[in-house]
């Protein structure tokens, strides 16, 4: 509905109504305060009236009281002279004067006639006993009187008698407004009566006697109150004529000033079009607000334009090729790049099926319906293959569309050309999972395969192969040529296996080989296969041929206990042992074998050290070295290292040494093994002047930076004598080592520590380092020692190095004695120390003061 009909409307059924029901309301108010005037002037004559009749009674009751005391003065002789003035006076006319003498009633005057009507007779007894003045109307032979009667003491009383006549009463009444006054017999009536246009009230009057019940009626006419209501009826008329009039000029200027001018702004904003490439201003006219809505539409036009002509730019510039459709997955719209990949035009392109646009991906058009009835809430994503001007792989990407009151319209389908992304996706995925020298698989990716090659299999073979050599050609040909021989040995072993084998390049020169179902002795077969296979490669560069060896660790595992990554393990330290036994051998695992348990453990017990180290759970157990001589000398003891199991159980060095070694941790725990001994040396003062501990210092240690800053750094620390420690070295490390540990046990010298070389005679036994190491003690490896009692050539041995030793100043410790035979072997030879287990077992430091005897100081 137009806005001048809503107007109209608006006029006739809401403002006229409205100024008919004020002017009935003001009737309404009118004829109450009419009504109300009305009763108001009834009641104020009606007090009026009942004033005046009390006031004339009042007055006869003064007079009453006046004339009593001289007529009863007088007496009955002389009363006809006031009898003659009485009738001759004027109040004579009106008054006529009693005596109340022996209960009789006597005239004093009775020459009125219209008084003669006055009877009392028998005179009521409430009269005779008055004790005051009584006044009151009076009723008899149907006339009224106003009769007041006054006590006197000596002839009974005076009554004075006043005939009302009507016109007197009238006189009581307003002229114009009064229409009658009467007496009438009967109790007044309460409410004011109306009969026509004309009303009539009761007013008790005071009466003389109860038994004579009189009322006054009062007529009272309307005429007056007629004409203020005519006149209440011509303002009502004026007000509504009035307000007419008004209705009509507003809704003539509502018309002028809004109706028109509105039209006029909606005309124009019907005549815009959406799809218009530009836009004409709206012109506001009439009012302000108009002016301002058409500004404020001028504003939204102009930022709905740039919106859309920046979406429109945004849709051409990006690459992506977008198609817009509706609820029914009909094209609405297409962008350049959609044209351009389609090989379609926008104009012929709308209103077409999507599907039949998008010929090559059979469920776009279902893609698009479950887009608009599932609303995700992220786009629907899916890869697709498009022929269109050369196959490509495309994005497709679908997501809906909804208007500004959220209700879904269509759906944006984005096409994305991702060939290139998935050709360098498949790059990088080959990448990842191939080496990109030999194009086997590499580390990772043989691992990942391995879980599922070994499902349903009876037996997996693991074979590991790592090149002999190959660091001497990449140093010397240059890595171009370490990357052909890789190639060869890569081709080498392809060709030596069957397609369902998994090879893999491991490492820089290492290889894997993955077996099903095979036996032991054909994987043997097979790597010296592959192993012959390898050695015939020749690597030819600038006239020199090369060649390699290989090392073979093999693991072998059966169903059901097939685990991919321990069975690797196991072949790489299978492949650790075979480089032991020299170039090209083949090792098979066996978890029966120590030092591969111990080989395999080793990361298990490197991470163990390290959380001993971090933790303080390193222990330390001492083994005595006793002394060969008869005269006292200081109680000297081996500090060894041990590690406690969760379990309880304490290992030996050997399960954890190799490991330590192998991870290069030994310079740590050597480190903490000094804390610890220097701590416990600090604790037992009394121990200082007679005990010297021995605690061994590895080949790691030996010359590594910051350790001799370490030990005096302790040393300080703990403020401990340096003649109570002895580092042990053995002659391997100390030979392999021999410029850096000379360096060290020199300046540790210079701090007063003493020395003895461990292990003697295993190694080069070479006098000549002997003479030049500055050590105060040798000890004699073992392995000749448990056997001087039986064999003359290890005795000798042992004698010669105490020899040389003795001439040096150096003492000597021999080590594994085990028995008396051997004790009296030494004795006889003139070893200084000894130790082993006839001498006393490893225990634990902190059990020491406790098994201390009390002559310790002076051991034999």
């Amino acid at each position: 509905m137009h806005i001048g009909k809503k107007l109209g409307i608006f006029v006739v059924c809401f403002c006229l109504t409205a100024v008919v029901i004020v002017s009935s309301a003001l009737s309404l108010w009118f004829e109450h305060r009419v009504k109300e005037l009305r009763y108001n002037a009834f009641n104020v004559e009606l007090v009026n009236i009942d004033e005046q009749l009390r006031r004339d009674i009042e007055q006869l009751e003064l007079f009453t009281q006046i004339y009593a005391a001289p007529v009863a003065s007088l007496p009955p002789e002389q009363r006809y002279l006031l009898e003659g003035a009485w009738t001759q006076s004027q109040l004579g006319q009106y008054l006529s004067l009693y005596i109340v003498e022996q209960g009789k009633l006597v005239p004093l005057s009775d020459t009125h006639s219209d008084l003669n009507f006055f009877q009392l007779d028998p005179i009521p007894r409430a009269l005779l006993e008055l004790s005051s003045p009584k006044s009151g109307l009076y009723l008899t032979n149907d006339a009224y009187f106003i009769v007041s009667v006054v006590p006197v003491a000596d002839i009974g009383a005076v009554m004075m008698v006043r005939k009302l006549e009507s016109q007197q009463l009238m006189n009581y009444g307003l002229a114009g407004l009064v229409t009658d006054i009467t007496l009438q017999p009967g109790p007044a009536a309460d409410d004011i009566t109306a009969k026509q246009h004309n009303y009539s009230a009761d007013l008790a009057v005071p009466l003389l006697l109860p038994s004579n019940v009189l009322h006054l009626q009062v007529n009272f006419t309307e005429r007056a109150f007629e004409q203020v209501e005519l006149k209440y009826d011509l303002v009502t008329y004026l007000i509504i004529a009035f307000g007419l009039l008004l209705l009509v000029l507003g809704y003539m200027w509502l018309r002028v000033s809004i109706i028109r001018p509105f039209k006029h702004l909606m005309l124009q904003l019907d005549q815009i079009d959406p799809n218009a490439t530009h836009y004409s201003q709206l012109r506001g006219q009439g009012c302000a607000e108009l002016v301002v809505m058409a500004t404020s539409v001028n504003r939204l036009l102009e930022k709905i334009f740039l919106q859309k002509e920046r979406a429109k730019t945004t849709l051409e510039s990006i690459a992506e090729a977008v198609i817009l459709t509706n609820t029914q997955a009909k094209v609405v719209y297409l962008n350049r790049q959609a044209e351009q990949l389609l090989a379609t035009s926008n104009n012929t392109a709308c209103g077409m099926p999507l599907a039949q646009l998008i010929s090559d991906d059979k469920d776009v058009e279902q893609a698009v319906f479950n887009v608009m009835s599932q609303q995700p809430s992220k786009p629907m994503v899916k890869k697709i293959k498009v022929r269109a001007n050369g196959p490509k792989v495309m994005e497709r990407s679908i997501s809906h569309l909804r208007d500004h009151q959220q209700a879904i319209i269509g759906t944006v389908v984005v096409l994305r050309d991702i060939t290139q992304e998935e050709l360098l996706t498949r790059q990088l995925r080959r990448r990842v999972s191939y080496d990109p020298v030999t194009l086997l698989l590499n580390r990772c990716a043989f691992e990942e395969k391995l879980e599922g090659f070994s499902v349903g299999a009876q037996t997996v073979a693991l074979c590991y192969f790592d090149l002999e050599q190959f660091k001497l050609i990449n140093d010397s040909c240059g890595h171009n040529a370490g990357d052909r021989i890789l190639k060869m040995v890569a081709k080498a072993i392809q060709s030596s296996v069957d397609d369902d084998a998994l090879v893999a390049r491991l490492g820089g020169d290492e290889f894997g080989l993955a077996l099903r179902d095979h036996s032991a002795l054909a994987i043997a077969q097979l790597a010296k296969q592959i192993i012959h296979a390898i050695i015939l490669q020749v690597l030819e560069h600038q006239g020199c041929h090369y060649r390699i060896g290989v090392s073979t660790g093999v693991a072998l595992a059966r169903a059901p206990f097939i685990n991919a990554k321990e069975l690797l393990k196991d072949a790489d330290i299978a492949c650790i042992a075979a480089k032991q036994k020299g170039c090209n051998q083949i090792h098979f695992y066996d978890d029966k074998d120590k030092e591969l348990n111990y080989q395999r453990n080793a990361p298990k017990w490197a991470v163990r050290i390290a959380q001993a180290i971090e933790h303080n759970e390193l222990l330390l157990y001492y083994q005595p070295i006793k002394s060969m001589a008869r005269l006292p000398s200081r109680q000297r003891m081996e500090i060894l290292l041990r590690i406690q199991e969760p379990c309880g159980r304490i290992l030996s060095p050997a399960q954890f040494i190799a490991a330590a070694e192998r991870f290069k941790l030994m310079t740590d725990v050597d480190k903490e093994v000094i804390r610890k001994t220097f701590l416990w040396l600090s604790l037992n003062e009394h121990l200082w002047a007679d005990h010297c501990l021995s605690i061994n210092l590895s080949g790691n240690s030996l010359g590594a930076e910051g350790m001799v800053e370490y030990i005096a750094e302790q040393l300080n620390r703990f403020d401990i004598p340096s003649s109570c420690i002895c580092f042990e070295i053995t002659e391997t490390s100390a030979i392999q080592n021999r410029n850096r540990a000379m360096d060290m046990l020199n300046r540790l010298r210079k701090l007063g520590f003493s020395f003895a070389l461990d292990d003697f005679g295993s190694g080069f036994a070479s006098y000549g380092y002997l003479r030049e190491l500055p050590v105060d003690y040798v000890k004699i490896d073992g392995c000749f020692v448990k056997t001087i009692a039986s064999n003359a050539k290890d005795y000798a041995i042992v004698k010669s190095i105490h020899d040389v030793c003795c001439v040096m100043g150096i003492e000597t410790v021999a080590e594994f004695v085990e028995n008396q035979e051997i004790i009296d072997k030494l004795s006889d030879i003139g070893i200084n120390y000894a130790q082993g287990y006839a001498i006393g077992r490893p225990q634990s430091l902190d059990l020491y003061q406790k098994d201390i005897a009390p002559n310790a100081k002076a051991i034999a």
